[in-house]
């Protein structure tokens, strides 16, 4: 029996327990009979949590090692080890312009020095490298994504508001979430398909960090946490995002390899453009500023002037929808395009590009 159903069955035993006892449900034998099943039903739910406890235990002495904190000239996040010739794998917004970084260990205080090996702002990642590599550094063991399921019990690791090594729990809320970053408070603006969605808290410093499943596996690297505009544009608690670790690789193991990413399977259009709006004020389509000469705009027809109102099937009224919708496709795939040109609806089919 593998460590995952076991944890099943433990939990599945927990909550089948604090049912009875809340309910009261019992034979309807004798008092001693009462008695002796509630005596252990109570002894089964201490023991249940003291194993679900020691597993958390575990994987924060596993894990935690391999998570460290860096600080930038003007920001401070968090890290993981990559692998153990001191490569770090982080948010790009974290490292921002800088190229190089103080990098501090959970196990010490000692504060080390990286350097930028590349940025990639379009996925909102980064990977750094340790000038001199400590003796016992750890690298985390990243697991498959794409075997994450919604109810899963995760831990953020990370260090939030500056509290170095710090541990948050929750469950994986959705999967397959699509999100678009902001520009102007401390985001690359970067639109990001695929995030791991989760009620493990996450605040300024987590960004970087490691989002861990119960089996001592990164699952995803916590970036961001959804803004409540009613709450002007605060955290809305319990609504978090990670990059899913399929991703952190395929961008991690390319930067190490070629220095860059020469790879990114993001699709694109081959243009640049702003959001336009109706005699109404309302957003109504993104127009094209610029296009790329042979790209899959170009190639299609779609020309400087053109306002893009529609992606197949989906509606775009902003740039930022946009950038959603080709978040979907991929680099090779075809598509419609739809856009009005001086008053006239066209629709043109398109052979996408790679970002």
């Amino acid at each position: 029996m593998d460590a995952s159903r076991t944890r099943a069955l433990r939990l599945a035993a927990a909550l089948a327990c604090s049912l009875a006892l809340v309910s009261g449900c019992s034979d309807s034998g004798s008092s001693h009979s009462k008695k002796s099943e509630d005596s252990t039903t109570q002894a089964a739910v201490p023991a249940a949590d003291s194993d679900l406890q020691s597993d958390y235990q575990k994987v924060i002495k596993d894990v935690l090692p391999s998570v460290v904190q860096i600080q930038a000239s003007s920001d401070l996040g968090s890290g993981v080890v990559y692998d153990g010739k001191g490569h770090i794998v982080t948010n790009a917004h974290v490292v921002g312009d800088d190229k190089t970084f103080k990098v501090t260990t959970a196990n010490s205080e000692d504060e080390l020095t990286a350097t930028l090996v590349y940025s990639y702002p379009e996925q909102d990642l980064a990977v750094i490298k340790l000038d001199k590599v400590p003796d016992g550094l750890k690298a985390a063991t990243f697991g498959d994504s794409s075997k994450v399921a919604v109810g899963q019990i995760v831990l953020a690791m990370g260090s939030p508001l500056g509290l170095s090594s710090s541990v948050t729990q929750g469950i994986v809320s959705a999967t397959g979430r699509t999100v678009s970053e902001g520009s102007t408070d401390g985001g690359t603006g970067a639109t990001i398909a695929n995030m791991v969605q989760t009620s493990a808290a996450i605040n300024p410093g987590n960004s970087g960090g490691a989002l861990v499943n119960l089996d001592g596996q990164v699952i995803g690297i916590p970036t961001l946490a959804a803004t409540d505009p009613n709450l002007g544009d605060s955290a809305a608690p319990g609504i978090g995002f990670a990059i899913p670790s399929a991703m952190v690789k395929t961008i991690a193991d390319q930067i190490i390899k070629d220095g860059e990413v020469t790879d990114s399977g993001r699709a694109a259009l081959g243009i640049t453009g702003r959001t336009v709006v109706d005699d109404s004020y309302q957003a109504a389509g993104v127009a094209v500023v610029e296009v790329k000469s042979d790209g899959a705009a170009d190639k299609a027809g779609i020309e400087a002037g053109d306002i893009i109102t529609q992606l197949g099937d989906t509606q775009i009224t902003t740039i930022t929808s946009l950038s959603e919708a080709l978040a979907a496709d991929k680099p090779g795939g075809r598509t419609s395009v739809t856009f009005t040109r001086d008053g006239s609806a066209k629709t043109v089919d398109v052979t996408l590009g790679e970002q």
